[in-house]
């Protein structure tokens, strides 16, 4: 599998799933889950309605991960993965690397063979970037062993300093 890091838009990059930093309730927030929401325009938020009607009817857990269609997006399907909030006293890193396991097992149960991940609660949800640097590429790196048709993980990010923190973790 291919890792990389890269200063970018996870709404504009030419993957087949892009992972959404969402909330459980699957409705949109702020952040990235707020820019996907967006991009992606309201067959979105139609299709994450569909899930929680479904399946999710409490909302979806943290360090769970689900697919959607993806939308106005360049991509295919919009994986949803919930991290844990710090502010909350979510503070296992267990729960952390939940979400980019399940993320790229749902990507594999889909077909996806290109993945971009943003760092998923590095943001409002208080953890430090540093830390979430080393626990994705971890997991991702541990995980890509079960998931052989997950060709690509690209690791999409806002700003320079947790593009520093990721490129020292692939290091």
């Amino acid at each position: 599998m291919d890792i990389s890091a890269q200063l970018g838009d996870i709404t504009q990059v030419d993957v087949d799933a892009v992972v959404n930093a969402a909330n459980s309730t699957l409705m949109g927030g702020g952040g990235v889950d707020g820019a996907i929401h967006a991009a992606a325009g309201p067959e979105l938020l139609d299709e994450c309605r569909r899930v929680r009607a479904a399946r999710w009817h409490d909302g979806l857990p943290v360090g769970e991960a689900v697919a959607t269609g993806a939308g106005r997006l360049p991509a295919r399907w919009v994986i949803h993965a919930v991290g844990p909030n710090r502010h909350r006293g979510q503070t296992d890193p267990e729960l952390l690397a939940s979400c980019f396991r399940r993320s790229l097992e749902v990507a594999q149960e889909v077909g996806a063979r290109s993945v971009a991940f943003p760092a998923i609660s590095a943001g409002v949800y208080g953890w430090d970037p540093g830390e979430v640097a080393q626990i994705a590429v971890a997991t991702v790196r541990h995980t890509g062993e079960s998931v052989p048709g997950v060709e690509e993980v690209r690791f999409v990010l806002f700003g320079e300093d947790v593009l520093a923190r990721f490129e020292h973790a692939l290091a």
